[in-house]
């Protein structure tokens, strides 16, 4: 089915359970994925771009504390914060990236910086930092990432002396967007804390352009959530598109391709959301439920949390 412009996101995947969420808590994660899709879907209804529609997502996602990114991060081993994000177009295949961002109220923004005033694609800790005063962005504070429900999945954390890399009811994934404008453009955008309690320093999937972020004209847009090592070591974003572009396989063959059968084989869970250069968006996850919203021109917002 061919649409106009289209736009989906994600808010992270895992052991999201119907039986352990309350109606109320639902309904406040439904409304909050539905409010940061209307950022996207009205700037795509004026006829903005892509990544104009992306980065607004990204943005509103970044500033609500239910979501793994921005304000309401977890934290790293040593009780601090480390962001990542990644923005690209799939006109020009323009990417731009942050990562270990330790300042940075809105990651994604400075990607987007990174991209469009820099000579580089991925800038990292004290480089990004020195890149957005030069531009005029002005740093928050470490703390202003935090909350007291991360700080105490922290401490959970090293009591049991081990990193979290599942997203349950009560433990938020990456975040990100894909949309298609009504130029045909594509673009994808993605934003994480990482992991609770990570070693300092490591550096998932989300900024990693063709691993977790990619976006190109020729094929799809898709921004990941989940084990970002294992989707690392799959390359899963680039793979995605390059099965629909080399392999003549459709949007919705390739997600099942990589999301539902090779992550599997090295015990990869998460999922993605992607859309095309026609159609609706697509979703694919391998595990109990993913937060995710889409829309398209001319149809109401889908809001989704659990497999079913």
């Amino acid at each position: 089915m061919k649409t106009e412009w289209a736009i989906a996101l994600h808010g992270g995947a895992g052991t999201i359970l119907r039986e352990t969420m309350s109606a109320e808590r639902e309904a406040t994660y439904r409304e909050a994925l539905a409010a940061a899709l209307s950022r996207g879907s009205d700037i795509l209804e004026r006829g903005g771009s892509s990544a104009d529609a992306v980065e607004a997502v990204v943005n509103a996602l970044e500033d609500d504390s239910l979501f793994n990114a921005g304000h309401g991060a977890v934290l790293t081993a040593d009780g601090a914060f480390e962001l990542d994000a990644a923005i690209m177009r799939g006109g020009d295949l323009a990417a731009g990236a942050v990562a270990g961002v330790v300042d940075i109220r809105n990651p994604v923004s400075l990607a987007r910086q990174v991209m469009e005033r820099s000579q580089h694609v991925l800038l990292a800790g004290d480089g990004a930092s020195r890149f957005a005063r030069e531009l005029g962005i002005e740093p928050v504070s470490n703390d202003y990432f935090e909350t007291e429900y991360r700080r105490k999945q922290l401490i959970q954390a090293q009591a049991k002396n081990e990193v979290s890399l599942d997203h349950n009811d009560r433990k938020f994934g990456t975040v990100g967007a894909v949309a298609r404008d009504r130029a045909g453009d594509l673009a994808a955008a993605t934003s994480t804390g990482g992991m609770t309690n990570k070693r300092p320093g490591r550096i998932g999937d989300s900024p990693l352009i063709g691993a977790g972020t990619y976006a190109s004209n020729r094929s799809c847009a898709v921004s990941a959530t989940g084990h970002g090592e294992m989707f690392i070591r799959l390359t899963v974003a680039r793979d995605i598109a390059a099965l629909m572009e080399y392999a003549g396989l459709s949007l919705e063959a390739a997600v099942d391709r990589k999301v539902m059968r090779e992550l599997p084989e090295i015990d990869g869970r998460g999922g993605v959301i992607a859309v095309s250069r026609e159609g609706r968006p697509v979703f694919g996850f391998n595990t109990p439920g993913m937060y995710r919203a889409a829309q398209w021109e001319g149809a109401d917002v889908e809001v989704g949390i659990y497999a079913d």
